[in-house]
């Protein structure tokens, strides 16, 4: 696949899925960058901001098997990866697969399940393979898991750990629409209640499990720069020195900033990464990798300030 494929099929999925999700052009696209350099997005919002119908819409343009788990308290480890059931008829026992086989999975209201179960999909999403009863199984190489979840404020939730929380290559703050994109929503979607479905706005596969697998390895092949791998080294190591920071992002970020640009580059057409497609991606990719300080969480600090100041601050190759 060329590059110029590449950049056709990005604009390609993100014309589908504009289709049923208004005004989020830019999350289409981190999720288009995720798929290709194989990471994980979580998506987080209040409810009723369309997280789960971006999800859905993404998926249905792929061609990709398609899972959904919906979290919930009760939700149990064996719900998400399966178990090995005894079957009487043969005496033996049988393995039942859960929904995490699959290409690429919903992991809708993560938080609304307590960490345990949470943790179920930890060796899933970084090893692309889950054990069950001490037997390991593989999983897709195109497994991605899309997770929503609501702001960690709202009652009835579990926040993630640091850990599964590092396992995301970015973290998408989708916040209310401005008042023409909400104006436009509810002309679209004001005639009827109920979940909206990517199908009855129009959405349309527009790639196959091929395309992806090729627009992927298109991807590798793009430039990385000396003076690249330096500003990106030189961002992550910023994080760890900063006053109100009380942990910084670690080497797994750095490699990830670096991967993910070379598919943003890919998206636009390049084969070579320039600078601006480090910045435009170290917000989603940090926000979620650092910790504010105790002090700075005193005095109502922001974590997307902090991050923007270190963009802001490290000087960026010429």
């Amino acid at each position: 696949m060329t590059l110029d494929d590449v950049r056709n099929l990005g604009a390609a999925i993100d014309a589908q899925v504009a289709k049923a999700v208004v005004g989020q052009g830019a999350a289409t696209r981190l999720l288009t960058i995720a798929l290709l350099s194989g990471g994980h997005v979580l998506l987080e919002g209040a409810p009723g901001t369309a997280k789960t119908l971006l999800a859905q819409s993404f998926a249905r343009t792929l061609g990709l098997d398609f899972g959904r788990i919906q979290f919930t308290p009760d939700l149990m480890p064996g719900d998400i990866v399966g178990a090995s059931l005894f079957n009487f008829q043969s005496s033996s026992f049988e393995l039942r697969r859960g929904p995490v086989f699959t290409e690429l999975l919903l992991a809708d209201e993560i938080n609304r399940t307590p960490p345990k179960t949470q943790a179920a999909l930890l060796e899933a999403m970084q090893e692309r393979a889950v054990t069950i009863d001490g037997s390991t199984e593989k999983l897709s190489d195109r497994f991605t898991v899309v997770a929503t979840q609501n702001p960690i404020e709202q009652q009835g939730v579990y926040p993630l750990p640091e850990a599964q929380l590092d396992r995301f290559l970015f973290k998408l703050a989708i916040e209310y629409p401005d008042a023409e994109a909400e104006r436009a929503i509810v002309a679209q979607y004001g005639s009827r209640t109920g979940s909206p479905r990517p199908e009855d706005s129009g959405v349309e596969q527009v790639a196959t499990p091929d395309a992806v697998k090729g627009a992927s390895d298109t991807v590798l092949e793009v430039r990385l720069a000396d003076e690249i791998i330096a500003y990106v080294v030189d961002l992550i190591r910023a994080t760890r020195d900063h006053p109100d920071l009380s942990h910084g992002a670690s080497p797994r970020a750095a490699s990830a900033l670096a991967a993910a640009a070379r598919a943003a580059a890919a998206l636009e057409g390049r084969d070579y990464v320039i600078p601006d497609d480090v910045k435009l991606l170290a917000q989603p990719l940090l926000r979620h990798r650092v910790v504010l300080s105790p002090a700075a969480e005193i005095d109502g600090r922001r974590t997307d300030d902090i991050v923007s100041q270190i963009i802001d601050r490290v000087e960026a190759p010429r």
